[in-house]
C-alpha cells in the first residue's frame, strides 16, 4: 500500500539535506549577501561626459560623492547642454554601480532575486 502524505524522497526533497542544515546554509548566504552589499556601498564608480567636461563619482549605494564641471562647458546661453551632460554622466556612473551589483549578487544564483 502506498504511503500517504509527506514528501517524496523523505525530508521534503532537499536532496538528503536536513532542514536544520538548509537553514544554516540560508543564514550563511544571508550574511554573505549583507557583507557583499556593505562592500559595494563602500566602492566608488566614476564616469564622465563631454570628453571629461563633466565628471561624477558615485558610491555602490547610489550616493553622489562628487560632481565636477569644467568652466569651459558653463554657457549661460546653453544651459540645456550642461544639463544633458550632467544627466548622461550620472546615469553612466549609476549604470556602473548597478552592473557591479549584478555581477556580485549573480554569484548567489537565487531564482527571482535578480
Amino acid at each position: 500500500m502506498a504511503k500517504r502524505g509527506g514528501f517524496p524522497g523523505g525530508m521534503g526533497g532537499f536532496g538528503g539535506m536536513n532542514f536544520n542544515q538548509l537553514m544554516k546554509e540560508a543564514k550563511k548566504m544571508q550574511a554573505d549577501m549583507t557583507k557583499t552589499q556593505e562592500e559595494l556601498s563602500n566602492k566608488t564608480f566614476e564616469a564622465s561626459a563631454g570628453g571629461g567636461a563633466v565628471k561624477a563619482v558615485v558610491t555602490g549605494d547610489k550616493r553622489i560623492n562628487s560632481l565636477t564641471i569644467s568652466k569651459d562647458v558653463v554657457d549661460p546661453d546653453d544651459v540645456e547642454m550642461l544639463q544633458d551632460l550632467i544627466i548622461t554622466c550620472l546615469n553612466e556612473a549609476f549604470r556602473k554601480a548597478d552592473s557591479a551589483q549584478a555581477d556580485e549578487f549573480g554569484k548567489y544564483n537565487i531564482p527571482g532575486l535578480m
